[in-house]
């Protein structure tokens, strides 16, 4: 019986250690420290946006962004990317140069989508499960964003 309590316990402590290591999992980091992942969203949808300083359309549709944050943040999660491989200095300076009102990914774990996008700007709708629904290229405005995601879940 002794033997069968120690078994039972050990399980029990594999298992709740297991669990605690995927609760603690990120995919990925904002600069604001706040480790997130993917697939945890409280029901919300995701828009993440790759950008880069070089890239004209990006600086343009900021304020786009920067509204669409403002009019949804209660729903819907947006991030931006930085193209670039830039440290957490180099992002905050842009963040603070181009108004970026929304958090930024510092650091990316897993890519839902694959692969760095081929064109600038790209900006990935991903559903409450952080599953990809769409790729958009070029400029967004933040009335497109929002009747897309309608449009998606079927509004």
């Amino acid at each position: 019986m002794k033997k069968i309590v120690i078994i039972l316990a050990a399980l029990l402590a594999l298992f709740v250690g297991v669990w605690s290591q995927q609760q603690l999992k990120v995919d990925f980091t904002t600069l604001d420290g706040q480790g997130h992942r993917w697939s945890h969203s409280q029901g919300k949808w995701k828009v993440v946006n790759y950008f880069a300083e070089w890239c004209a359309p990006c600086l343009r549709e900021m304020p786009e962004l920067n509204q669409f944050y403002q009019q949804h943040n209660e729903n819907i999660e947006i991030f931006a990317v930085s193209f670039d491989p830039l440290d957490n200095s180099q992002l905050k300076v842009l963040q603070q140069k181009y108004t970026i009102q929304f958090p930024i990914i510092e650091r990316l774990n897993t890519l839902p989508w694959g692969k760095l996008p081929s064109s600038l700007p790209t900006t990935y709708v991903l559903d409450a499960d952080g599953k990809v629904q769409k790729q958009l290229k070029g400029e967004q405005s933040a009335e497109k964003l929002i009747q897309t995601i309608n449009q998606l879940k079927g509004l």
